[in-house]
């Protein structure tokens, strides 16, 4: 299997569940935050309410966007020297190891890389770092500078980062929910022989073609799981059909190439169903709030205000594509100005720069 990070940084978005995605204020410090939905009502009188709680972010402003990282963007090593210099940092990962009951910042600095890349640690991993950086962000350019976000946005895994930066949800409860979150992503995965393919070259029309033909084929099911901007999407399905898609992307389909990556399974697929119910429990055990600002969820690419619609798409996210190239459309496509990443890697600033090369953005390193 090729190391994917290795051949480009933008393909580390692909993994998204993968192997590398200052006080807040004194009550809501360490909160997490929102998105939207289309779920069916069983009465009009609930649907109106719905749409009407769930309507005001419609019209938000992208002027300053803060952007988070999925899982794939960790590496061994980081965090380090930020919670050397950053006590709240540090505070933050304390925190996270009495919840998880193991030090978790050890395992960012030390590794080993197999664990640090596994998927149940990985994922409070990238939350707690993603909320490190905020603080990080605080320390070095004041309150002003976070203040200044208009609307958040996540990398699948990352959306629980933006959620808890607009105060939707707590830090500790952010915490509970990725380890539990990874924890069932990763058995799922263990159930099935599943996995997921980048590929590079080919737009979206084709990519689905090419997924199509691999189901044929194989006789199993693939389909893209990640739209992450054009000419870059990753497939997600059972091996028989993700190898299909390795081996006719170039020769029949004239992709650039295609890069088996490193994840434990079918991501954001029915393949995830099975995660689904144990992440509903956890879900049903923590506050979502409405947030501060905006964010944009995964499942529909539309920022959302209603909690109980957060709480839904939260749990339908696993086994859903996500639609990053629509969220970044959505966002230059207002009156957007500049961006930040916060968090390990340059993954979403490296696709951001996909859609507008002189597109301003600030990467907030751990």
């Amino acid at each position: 299997m090729i190391r994917f990070t290795a051949i480009m940084p933008l393909l580390l978005t692909a993994a998204l569940a993968g192997r590398r995605c200052a006080a807040f204020s004194s009550q809501s410090r360490f909160q997490l935050f929102g998105a939207r939905s289309t779920l069916a009502m069983s009465s009009s009188d609930t649907e109106t309410e719905i749409a009407t709680n769930d309507s005001d972010f419609d019209d938000f402003s992208s002027k300053v966007s803060f952007m988070f990282p999925g899982q794939g963007a960790q590496f061994v090593g980081m965090c380090g020297d930020l919670c050397k210099e950053v006590s709240k940092a540090k505070e933050l990962f304390d925190i996270a190891s009495g919840i998880l009951g193991y030090d978790l910042l050890q395992r960012c600095v030390e590794g080993p890389k197999e664990l640090l890349d596994s998927t149940e640690v990985s994922q409070p991993a990238i939350f707690v770092a993603s909320m490190a950086a905020v603080e990080k962000l605080r320390q070095e350019e004041g309150q002003e500078a976070v203040d200044a976000a208009t609307c958040a946005m996540g990398l699948s895994l990352g959306e629980y980062s933006a959620l808890c930066f607009a105060d939707a949800i707590s830090f500790e409860d952010g915490v509970k929910v990725t380890n539990a979150r990874g924890k069932a992503m990763q058995e799922a995965a263990d159930a099935v022989d599943s996995g997921m393919v980048s590929v590079i070259g080919l737009k979206k029309e084709k990519v689905h073609e090419l997924c199509k033909v691999a189901s044929e084929k194989s006789g199993e099911s693939i389909r893209i799981a990640n739209y992450l901007c054009n000419g870059n999407y990753a497939v997600s399905g059972s091996i028989k059909a993700c190898d299909v898609v390795a081996d006719i992307a170039k020769p029949d389909f004239k992709a650039r190439m295609t890069v088996k990556l490193a994840v434990a399974g079918a991501f954001h697929t029915d393949f995830m169903a099975p995660a689904v119910s144990a992440l509903e429990e956890v879900l049903a055990t923590v506050e979502i709030k409405k947030p501060r600002i905006p964010v944009i969820s995964n499942v529909d690419a539309k920022p959302h205000s209603d909690p109980e619609v957060i709480k839904k798409l939260l749990a339908t996210q696993v086994t859903s594509p996500v639609l990053w190239e629509n969220t970044m459309e959505s966002m230059l496509g207002g009156d957007f100005e500049s961006a930040f990443e916060l968090g390990p890697g340059k993954v979403t600033a490296g696709i951001l720069k996909r859609f507008d090369k002189a597109a301003k953005c600030t990467n907030i390193e751990v």
